[in-house]
């Protein structure tokens, strides 16, 4: 290569990089994340004598016909019911960020046939959603384990459609005990403009649901507040 192509290359590859847009940049969580443990915490059966999950999808308004995700899917527990809830006519996406997690629940979604339910490997702070697209996301004892809650919702919170709701499922305990206090979860997720519209702990009196609304325009990153822990 000649000097002079040389460095003309040089030249398109600097203005190559100035002209791709900075990575937005997010307040940190002012509190402990607590540690992946799994992707699963107990058998299917043991956790269907609870109902739980018949619980939560009663509260959460699922009906047939709806686009719903599961995000931090793990192995499949409430994907393969949400599937059954939303019937042939619905849509179902499943979502981890675990590459190998992601491929087991593939393989599972194939072996019991069910043709409404994609699966998809998302990033630590971005569950890379479709634009509008969710009558319900469900985040189900997984939200004490994000990175980067400010992030992860900040990405997450635009693919609800109008009128859909983001369902938070998780434990009134400190984050280091694998849980999330009510108060601290409504002050994160209103950082992000979500209000919540409905709060009820599930039978046993620990676990709770929170539904949250879109209620104002999503902020930009830097302007958003984290809130003390």
């Amino acid at each position: 290569m000649s000097t002079r192509a040389f460095t003309l290359a040089v030249v398109l590859a600097l203005a190559s990089c100035r002209a791709q847009p900075a990575e937005p940049q997010f307040p940190k969580a002012h509190r402990t994340v607590a540690p992946i443990v799994g992707d699963t915490f107990s058998t299917e059966d043991a956790r269907d004598r609870l109902g739980e999950a018949e619980e939560v999808m009663k509260l959460a308004g699922v009906k047939p016909g709806m686009s719903v995700a599961d995000v931090g899917a793990g192995g499949g527990y409430y994907t393969v019911r949400l599937a059954r809830i939303v019937g042939a006519k619905g849509r179902v996406l499943a979502e981890d960020i675990v590459a190998e997690t992601r491929d087991r629940l593939s393989d599972r979604i194939q072996r019991e046939n069910l043709d409404n339910v994609a699966v998809k490997l998302g990033t630590a702070d971005n569950p890379m959603l479709p634009h509008a697209s969710f009558d319900r996301i469900f985040l189900v004892h997984m939200y004490h384990e994000v990175q980067s809650p400010y992030a992860f919702l900040w990405h997450l919170r635009d693919a609800v459609k109008p009128g859909g709701l983001v369902i938070v499922v998780d434990s009134n305990r400190p984050v280091q005990r694998h849980g999330i206090p009510p108060a601290q979860l409504k002050c994160e997720l209103a950082a992000l403009a979500l209000a919540p519209v409905k709060a009820q702990f599930l039978t046993g009196g620990e676990v709770y649901l929170m539904a949250f609304k879109v209620a104002g325009p999503r902020p930009e990153p830097g302007k958003i507040k984290a809130c003390a822990s």
